[in-house]
């Protein structure tokens, strides 16, 4: 039986939900090159950084913040540890009103697994007058990944198309079970 993956989404449907908006500093002075956290890879934070609530409203144990920033409650972070720890850094962070209760979840496998087949693939050109970029996605639709080259992986960024955040089918069916709020699944 072949493994799934599903992309892990921020639910906004969610009725009366927060917003958290990008991480900051102590100070509040935003953290630079934020999309460091999405790029598969580990990161080196200096101090402990801050999620300011860009609108008040229900918190969530699933929440992307700024520029699709995982923020997890503690005990998605928990889950996580436990069933993906070798895939995953997390990071303690603060938000107002929420002492010890979040942290960031990056995803520290960074896996060129795109099944550019099954996908609807979109490439920068030299007409999109972007040099730097030419050659490179520009937009993935209908994203589906090849499951054989994810391996043995939980939790993953795919190459080239970091923005998309996929987990294993036993990592949704245990955010499931712990009914954890805020979060979509989308099978890839």
């Amino acid at each position: 039986m072949s493994r799934r993956f599903f992309e892990l989404h921020d639910d906004v449907q969610v009725p009366g939900r927060w917003h958290l908006d990008a991480p900051t500093d102590s100070r509040g002075r935003e953290v630079k090159d934020p999309d460091r956290f999405r790029q598969g890879t580990p990161v080196h934070v200096k101090g402990r950084l801050r999620i300011p609530i860009e609108e008040p409203g229900r918190p969530l144990d699933f929440t992307e913040a700024g520029l699709r920033i995982p923020v997890v409650h503690v005990r998605v972070a928990t889950l996580f540890s436990e069933l993906a720890s070798n895939d995953v850094q997390l990071i303690p962070v603060d938000i107002e009103g929420h002492p010890d209760q979040y942290l960031l979840l990056v995803a520290t496998r960074l896996i060129r697994c795109i099944d550019e087949q099954a996908s609807r693939i979109q490439r920068w050109t030299p007409e999109d007058g972007v040099p730097e970029k030419v050659g490179q996605y520009a937009s993935v639709r209908g994203l589906r990944i090849d499951k054989a080259k994810a391996g043995d992986v939980r939790v993953l960024r795919p190459e080239g198309w970091t923005g998309a955040l996929i987990i294993s089918e036993d990592l949704k069916t245990s955010l499931e079970r712990i009914k954890a709020t805020g979060v979509k699944f989308t099978e890839v």
